[in-house]
């Protein structure tokens, strides 16, 4: 990416000096007692230090200032919690919700330029491409803030969206905390490198039922602790800096017409499939269920869908495919794993993934792939606590490098202990009408389009009905088998 704006180089310098210098959270690096050649790095910057970012409304029920439309200015009736519904204000109406970010809808932050165009003025994101690098293109928001900011919590203001709120320009998690702190540039290095010093140190690659860490099987609280990945404390030009060229054109699609032309296409709103990065995303999931058995460790966990990882122990690749596989040459849409026993860690290796997306998060490919790392936490009385869970990330085709996140799970109890696992299943109620999600009650009859869903089917809604006067550059057709002229 070109950077157009120094702000973004000294907004990244300060953001990692600030962080670097804030207490980590001790529970979120590993822990491991040697050096290893490619597990247990320290986390550099504890997420919950930094502050969210993109402007919004939070903090009770009472809606924005003034009880209106997101952005309306706060008046002396909004200052007395009138004109809103709830128990904090007077006559038991709410207080009005708290403005977060650097200027409120239809206001400029102090010293800060803005753009003659940005996202939020622009009538094609395409031929701004120069101006993606600087967060002033995005006005400071986060994809999260962006994403969010034509709901009840949003700062679109109320002649939107050219009257969106700024965010924090003061503030970014720093990316050199996000890239892997490791040497290795594929997936199957670092996981033969790994299987090497595991060989040279330990003696257990594989359990029996006698051996085997049991105290792991069981029920693990949702609060697995702030990442990076959970997008709310980084700027979007941060995030596009991990990504090749055309997989930050499909970033910047989605966060403009989320923000820009208010038309969002998650993957709930049509029961479409999560994808593999999914189970990243604090909200998409909760409780994790764990089994362990010498032979396969199973994690599941849900909300949004069923995230269900087998990780088959003992168990080698296929290589002869597109990816490393077990089954057959076929992507899958959670991929497949395998993995090994560092005596009570466990080490996987993810790949044969279908390439989808997170929404306010990037896209990624069929080549990516994991290693993942699970280790035991303890405390200070040796007593096993929880599971540190670190992985990197590997996509020749959508990262320009590859990326690390560290989260925690805390063992809340036994499978026993309460309700057991609730399996999800999503009833469609709201369907793409006319490129816009629409619900429907039962009875509708619209004109309905089978989309292509390996061909990034909420891109093809987005360029059908609300592109057409873009000036999108073209894409190879990789199913075009037609012979060039000479």
């Amino acid at each position: 990416m070109t950077k157009n704006s120094n702000l973004g180089g000294r907004l990244a310098a300060a953001a990692l000096a600030v962080a670097i210098a804030a207490p980590l959270a001790a529970q979120q690096s590993p822990q491991i007692d040697f050096k290893s050649v490619g597990r247990g790095a320290p986390v550099m910057v504890d997420a919950a230090a930094l502050p969210v970012i993109g402007a919004a409304y939070g903090g009770g029920f009472g809606g924005p200032p003034g009880g209106g439309a997101p952005g309306a200015p706060a008046g002396a009736g909004a200052q007395a919690g009138q004109g809103a519904q709830g128990p904090q204000g007077a006559q038991g109406q709410a207080a009005p919700r708290a403005f977060i970010g650097s200027a409120p809808p239809g206001q400029t932050p102090k010293g800060i330029q803005p753009l003659q165009r940005d996202m939020f003025t622009s009538d094609d994101f395409y031929k701004d491409k120069a101006l993606w690098s600087d967060p002033r293109y995005f006005r400071c928001n986060s994809t999260v803030a962006i994403e969010d900011s034509w709901t009840a919590r949003g700062a679109i203001g109320d002649k939107g969206p050219g009257t969106m709120g700024w965010g924090r320009c003061d503030s970014d998690y720093p990316r050199e905390a996000i890239v892997s702190p490791y040497p290795f540039k594929t997936a199957q290095e670092h996981w033969e490198a790994l299987k090497a010093e595991t060989k040279m140190h330990s003696i257990t690659s594989q359990h029996t039922y006698a051996t085997v860490p049991g105290e792991w099987t069981g029920r693990y609280g949702r609060g697995f602790g702030d990442t990076w990945y959970g997008a709310r404390k980084m700027q979007v030009p941060t995030m596009l800096s991990l990504l090749t060229p055309q997989y930050q054109q499909y970033l910047v699609q989605e966060t403009y017409h989320q923000g820009n032309t208010n038309v969002a296409h998650w993957q709930s709103q049509y029961c479409w499939p999560e994808g593999f990065m999914r189970r990243w995303h604090a909200a998409a999931v909760r409780d994790h269920y764990i089994t362990v058995t010498p032979q396969q460790v199973q994690i599941m966990a849900g909300v949004a869908r069923n995230f269900i990882t087998n990780i088959l122990i003992g168990r080698e690749f296929d290589m002869s495919g597109a990816t490393p596989r077990l089954g057959a040459d076929v992507p899958r849409w959670y991929g497949e794993t395998i993995g090994f026993w560092d005596k009570d860690t466990l080490i996987t290796w993810t790949s044969n993934v279908i390439g989808w997306k997170v929404h306010a998060g990037f896209e990624y490919s069929n080549k990516m792939q994991t290693i993942e790392i699970y280790s035991p936490n303890h405390d200070a009385s040796g007593k096993f606590v929880g599971l540190n869970h670190e992985a990197i990330f590997y996509d020749e085709d959508a990262l320009v490098e590859p990326i690390r996140i560290v989260r925690n799970f805390t063992k809340s109890g036994e499978l026993t202990d309460d309700a057991p696992y609730v399996f999800i299943e999503c009833v469609q109620t709201i369907f793409p009408v006319n490129g816009k999600a629409t619900p429907l009650p039962p009875g509708s009859r619209f004109e309905y389009e089978v989309l292509d869903m390996y061909g990034r089917p909420w891109g093809h809604l987005w360029e059908e009905y609300y592109e057409q006067n873009m000036q999108r550059p073209e894409e190879e057709d990789i199913f075009n088998f037609e012979t060039p002229r000479q």
